[in-house]
């Protein structure tokens, strides 16, 4: 078992309760405390983490094998489903502009060529909820899961996987295109590579177990999923969501040609420690194709969590005395203004932080964590990087894919029996923020 966010061997974004680094103190001496005027302050979901009961897609299948890399099902989730306007007016009180969140391709795809009215006629009544509550609706097209059917006849490494996800965009984008604020095509696209050199070959073997169980069920030959793959699979699995997102793009803008459109990236604030550092080749390696294809793109979605040191030979242990997230990773706020800078200077595009936070049972941690990360951040747009945006992981929390319910991510908790949403601690911290759209 592996959480996606801490097992790069590091952990989320750096230590809030830690003492003051060179960078930290840095970090204080602000110009001003005030963000740009229109800045969008979020929250971040997806579909199949807090809807529940996504039983035409392909992660519900597999959570469902025996053998299987899942630590649980997800079952009701947060009910998000029937409940997203609880989740709407959870954003809104807590001070928020922004809710970013997903459309589930599964859901309005069920069955290949067959779409639900229904189903885009439900997302198109959330984005208006949005408008209706003051809320900038940034939409993501791909949040991992996709349609069962498209994962069983070879999902992203299929020859027409770019064209079958650029026809779901385009109805997505007619249906609801005209009231979004600005639209994702893919979620951390480049997260399999960087779990290539991180996961132990155990994990790799149980996750290609977990597929061919499910395909020999199935009675097809190969089965791959945006987030559950095998490793020979990967250099594929990437060339075509490279192709796809390049598709998906090209279909939004034929819609809607002024929808700001962009893609999220899994990246690290990557630092060089000693001589020879491999830094820029590992770079190059988990972000190169990728930040490459976002220059065409409106902005560039960053989610970060983490920091990763370099040495000469690989990854370099986290300093002993860091703070710690749930799992053992670092807890380091710094890395967001790192990792913000870094996709800036490769892109030149305008960068929307679209996922951030901290997996951990202390909300203590979590609250003392986001006023440092947020002033790192401050400080790269004094700097002159162009973020329009910083949308905080997650509004509530949820099923954390294969390590299930047991991290905690959300800004809100909620109780699994009557699904009562409760708002943390930490949602006050940010909330504060984003209401005086300055560092209080």
């Amino acid at each position: 078992m592996f959480d996606r966010r801490t097992v790069l061997a590091g952990g989320a974004a750096l230590a809030a309760a830690a003492p003051l680094s060179a960078a930290s103190k840095r970090q204080r001496n602000v110009a001003s405390p005030s963000f740009p005027q229109g800045f969008l302050w979020g929250a971040s979901t997806a579909p199949h983490q807090i809807e529940g009961n996504n039983t035409a897609s392909d992660l519900w299948y597999l959570e469902h094998q025996q053998p299987t890399v899942f630590r649980e099902p997800s079952g009701d989730a947060a009910n998000s489903l029937l409940l997203w306007e609880r989740d709407l007016d959870l954003a809104k009180s807590i001070g928020l502009n922004t809710y970013r969140f997903g459309v589930e391709w599964a859901r309005i795809e069920p069955v290949k060529g067959q779409f639900s009215e229904a189903m885009l006629g439900h997302y198109r009544r959330v984005i208006e909820g949005c408008r209706a509550r003051g809320l900038a609706p940034v939409v993501t097209y791909n949040h991992f899961s996709a349609p069962l059917w498209f994962s069983a006849q070879g999902g992203w490494i299929n020859p027409e996987s770019a064209e079958l996800f650029a026809r779901y965009c385009t109805r997505v984008t007619q249906a609801m295109g005209a009231q979004m604020h600005s639209a994702i095509t893919l979620n951390e696209p480049n997260l399999m590579i960087l779990l290539r050199q991180a996961l132990p070959k155990a994990v790799w073997d149980i996750e290609k177990l977990t597929l061919d169980t499910a395909a020999k069920r199935l009675g097809v030959a190969k089965m791959v999923c945006g987030n559950v793959a095998a490793y020979d699979d990967l250099p594929a699995l990437q060339l075509g969501q490279l192709a796809a997102h390049k598709a998906g793009r090209a279909a939004i803008k034929a819609v809607r040609g002024d929808l700001p459109v962009g893609v999220s990236l899994a990246m690290m604030d990557d630092q060089a420690v000693g001589r020879n550092s491999i830094r820029d080749r590992m770079r190059e390696e988990l972000y190169g194709p990728w930040l490459e294809l976002a220059k065409a793109d409106d902005f560039i979605g960053v989610q970060n969590y983490e920091r990763a040191l370099w040495g000469d030979k690989g990854r370099l242990p986290a300093p002993e005395g860091s703070v710690r997230n749930w799992s053992g990773g670092e807890v380091w706020p710094a890395s967001l203004g790192g990792a913000v800078r870094y996709a800036h200077a490769m892109t030149g595009r305008p960068v929307l932080v679209s996922e951030h936070g901290v997996g951990t049972d202390d909300d203590a941690v979590r609250a003392a964590f986001i006023p440092p990360a947020l002033a790192g951040l401050k400080q790269a747009i004094d700097d002159g990087v162009p973020v329009i945006g910083y949308c905080h992981w997650s509004l509530i929390d949820n099923f954390e894919w294969v390590f299930g319910y047991k991290p905690k991510f959300g800004l809100a908790s909620y109780d699994p029996v009557t699904f009562e949403r409760t708002a943390k601690p930490s949602a006050a911290v940010l909330g504060a923020i984003a209401k005086a759209n300055a560092l209080v």
